[in-house]
């Protein structure tokens, strides 16, 4: 189990690990799995338990050879990491001894132009971490000016945002927007 995932490597990963201090017998949520990275970690320790949380089914399914190497000891559920405490519950687990998370949009998605969350490739304006709800390309058909500023604003941190929402409008009248504007 010490060979780590090639796809990605998280930031701080050795440091987050050490500073949970995993031990035998104990049980560790990773609530934020993506590649395993600190999964692995924490599984090299003999004996440790993990509950692996991601909302993203890819990711989920990309863990299952780390659920077989481990012996029974990771167990992957596809949730948010918002429903922890429901997630732990499921799983039998009334405290854990450590959580660790890398909240935020991974490499992984950004490298994969179908997910949609790209600046550099071509792809669909998706955007969602799980398969449920309205696309990005949905939201920026339907919304409306005020809408979309806010998010762009409160989403984007883009100060510029009322322009940008206006634009979006006045693009969207001349063809409908579902991927990336090519410059």
């Amino acid at each position: 189990m010490t060979a780590a995932d090639p796809r990605h490597v998280p930031v701080l990963g050795p440091e987050a690990v050490a500073m949970l201090s995993p031990h035998a017998g104990g049980v560790y949520i990773d609530a934020t799995f993506g590649a395993g990275g600190y999964s692995r970690a924490i599984l090299e320790v003999s004996g440790t338990r993990l509950i692996g949380i991601d909302r993203d089914r890819t990711a989920i399914a990309g863990g299952f050879d780390l659920v077989e190497r481990s012996g029974g000891r990771l167990t992957l559920v596809e949730d948010r990491f918002s429903n922890l405490a429901e997630v732990c519950a499921a799983q039998g687990v009334e405290a854990a001894d450590g959580v660790v998370m890398d909240v935020g949009v991974s490499s992984m998605q950004l490298d994969q132009a179908g997910r949609g969350f790209s600046f550099r490739l071509d792809g669909p304006l998706d955007m969602r971490m799980g398969q449920q709800g309205p696309t990005a390309a949905d939201v920026i058909a339907k919304a409306g000016e005020a809408e979309l500023a806010n998010i762009i604003y409160i989403f984007g941190e883009e100060r510029h945002s009322r322009g940008v929402a206006r634009a979006i409008i006045a693009a969207r009248k001349e063809a409908p927007i579902t991927a990336r504007l090519k410059p």
